[in-house]
């Protein structure tokens, strides 16, 4: 099949009338809709959108190739759209973007039909072939210069799967992929063989796309490369090339910096990748080249997020049956509240430190960041101690799998199975018991230390209390302030609790209002999470600014910090007080002066809000 079997008059646009990137997407798919190649135009702009979402397909060199795979495409289409002025669309290189294809691929589009649009992404990388586009006058001349193009490159690949003489070049292997297997997978594969001709090196790329892994590495490709490079986006089997050089990239940096990578791979500097002991094909992600302890931190805070979402919900849920503190329960609230409370929020901090601790150090290392981060909970070290927990019991298993690197690998299985979660299990567990004991007295400590303010200047009693409510989410600190404030109402002073129980709903909030009104400075996910944290603030459910803050404490936790405070000083200082020990917004007509409670979470919902939006960074794409 070939490209212009895809890329018909009718679906071509040679002057673009968008200025921006929602317009131009908006544009290409109306084009698409009109020549009846979708079954769902708003479903199919979504996906589109999706995929922006992961990384921009502005992919530098004035050109762009927006595109999704979809049930919204009726049948398998490619729009062309072209902009002499050029369009802002958050290109990799800043600048502005001019020739535009859209890639229409239906969700059960055959294998055909993907090498024909994955091949058009090839194309472009030709300097020669875009300036040819700029220049076509007519619809007929775009089409013939698309075809001509394609047949020379059809020729080329046709001579690059002939027999090859023997080479003295130094030999790499490389593996692209990108999250929808269309466009940057093969742009990234095509820049690397290119800058690796120019280079006078032998180079071998295995492409994971939608039609499958094509050009597969064997084993005697990866044994006699001198590095490899992965470039991609998806989960990719890297434990082949454990003993080898391995450089990890995004796979832009395919497309816009070839030649580093490959300097890199054929170096000698590159750190050589492990692998795991198992002898199995791991499913690690080459998303980034954030530093580890970052990518380390996302790995847990991802996985934690459904438990923290769903628990938090269903607790949220159990307020509508049982009014917080009755002595008479509903059955169905209570079971809501357990589920939520004794199951899906206990489980969050121990996945947090297994998933940490997986990422460090893969499967074997999970059971012992689980079990830490277990101890963390028990012993109410809260997330904090889960991340603790998490990053000891990875690293300790990497140092536990160097001391029995002499097992031959006839027993790896034993190494990989027994011998590492064991020594990983009892040390992480050993350790903690010594690091979270302290925790303990140190929260009493505080609770005894707030009980002796007394009245003596209750605005700065409101703020220090909402400060504690936030800084660990859950933690020791937060469980002071609120007990605290329990201890209070037992002896008839309501009005710390009411300061408490405001601030604690602040930094959900604030990061819910935070990722509405300031979408660039997160990630689709947490704009997502986001939504949930409206409910889980308005239940009085601080742990919904957790993920928020693991991912990126410099930012998150002085700002939540700032907004509780504001809210507790506020409550104090306008005189509200309640009996209602939880239940958050659902009791607000349970606190006295609500309406001013009421403006004191608000107040500090907004300065968290507004810190937010503008002290964090705006988000990569």
């Amino acid at each position: 099949m070939r490209i212009t079997d895809l890329l018909k008059k009718d679906t071509v646009i040679l002057d673009l009338t968008a200025i921006n990137k929602d317009g131009a997407i908006d544009e290409l798919s109306q084009k698409l809709n009109e020549a009846g190649r979708l079954a769902d135009l708003e479903s199919f702009k979504q996906a589109i959108h999706d995929r922006e979402n992961q990384s921009s397909t502005g992919i530098g060199e004035g050109v762009a190739i927006p595109h999704a795979k979809t049930k919204a495409v009726k049948e398998p289409a490619i729009a062309f759209g072209r902009s002499a002025s050029g369009v802002e669309y958050d290109a990799l290189d800043g600048q502005k973007s001019h020739l535009f294809f859209m890639i229409a691929a239906s969700e059960g589009a055959n294998n055909e039909h993907l090498q024909t649009l994955s091949r058009l992404s090839t194309l472009l990388m030709d300097e020669n072939f875009r300036q040819t586009l700029m220049e076509a006058d007519t619809v007929d001349r775009i089409l013939r210069a698309v075809d001509e193009k394609e047949t020379e490159k059809l020729g080329a690949e046709a001579a690059d799967q002939e027999t090859q003489e023997p080479s003295e070049k130094p030999f790499v292997v490389a593996v692209t992929g990108c999250p929808t297997g269309i466009a940057h997978t093969y742009m990234a594969a095509d820049g690397l063989k290119a800058k690796a001709k120019e280079l006078g090196i032998d180079i071998k790329v295995e492409t994971n796309g939608s039609d499958g892994v094509r050009n597969r590495l064997t084993d005697s490709d990866i044994e006699r490369a001198a590095g490899v490079i992965i470039a991609a986006d998806t989960k990719i089997e890297k434990e082949r090339f454990a003993g080898k050089p391995l450089v990890d990239a995004p796979v832009k940096d395919g497309i816009r910096k070839p030649e580093d990578l490959l300097n890199k791979a054929v170096s000698g500097n590159t750190p050589i990748f492990q692998g795991d002991g198992s002898g199995k094909k791991a499913e690690s992600g080459t998303q980034d080249k954030r530093p580890g302890f970052y990518r380390h931190l996302m790995n847990g805070v991802s996985n934690m997020l459904p438990f923290v979402v769903a628990g938090g919900i269903l607790i949220a849920l159990s307020f509508i049956f049982n009014e917080p503190g009755a002595e008479e329960t509903h059955p169905f609230g209570d079971i809501l509240s357990m589920i939520g409370s004794e199951y899906g929020f206990f489980l969050m901090v121990p996945v947090l430190a297994a998933f940490i601790a997986r990422s460090i150090a893969d499967r074997p290392g999970f059971a012992a960041g689980m079990v830490g981060g277990l101890m963390a909970v028990n012993f109410e070290a809260g997330f904090l101690g889960g991340i603790i927990a998490g990053f000891l019991a990875g690293y300790l298993v990497l140092l536990f799998r160097r001391v029995f690197a002499f097992i031959p690998p006839s027993l790896d299985g034993i190494r990989t199975i027994l011998i590492l979660p064991l020594f990983g299990v009892f040390f992480t567990g050993l350790i903690m018991y010594f690091l979270v004991t302290p925790l303990n007295a140190l929260s009493v400590g505080i609770e005894n230390w707030l009980g002796g303010l007394g009245t003596g200047n209750i605005v700065l009693m409101g703020i220090l209390l909402g400060a504690m409510m936030a800084v660990d989410m859950g933690g020791p600190i937060n469980k002071a302030a609120f007990t605290f404030g329990i201890a209070m109402i037992e002896g008839g002073n309501y009005a710390p609790h009411a300061a408490i129980m405001a601030a604690g709903m602040v930094p959900p909030l604030g990061i819910a209002v935070a990722t509405t009104f300031f979408k660039s400075k997160f990630t689709k996910q947490e704009q997502d999470a986001g939504k949930s944290n409206y409910v889980l603030g308005a239940s009085f459910i601080t742990e919904g600014a957790i993920p928020f803050a693991a991912a990126d404490p410099g930012r998150v936790i002085p700002s939540i910090i700032t907004g509780s405070a504001v809210a507790g000083g506020l409550a104090m200082l306008f005189g509200t007080a309640t009996q209602a020990p939880h239940g958050g917004i659902f009791v607000l007509l349970l606190v006295e002066n609500w309406p001013l409670y009421l403006l004191a979470i608000l107040a500090g919902t907004a300065v968290t809000a507004l810190m937010l939006g503008f002290w964090k960074k705006r988000v990569a794409v």
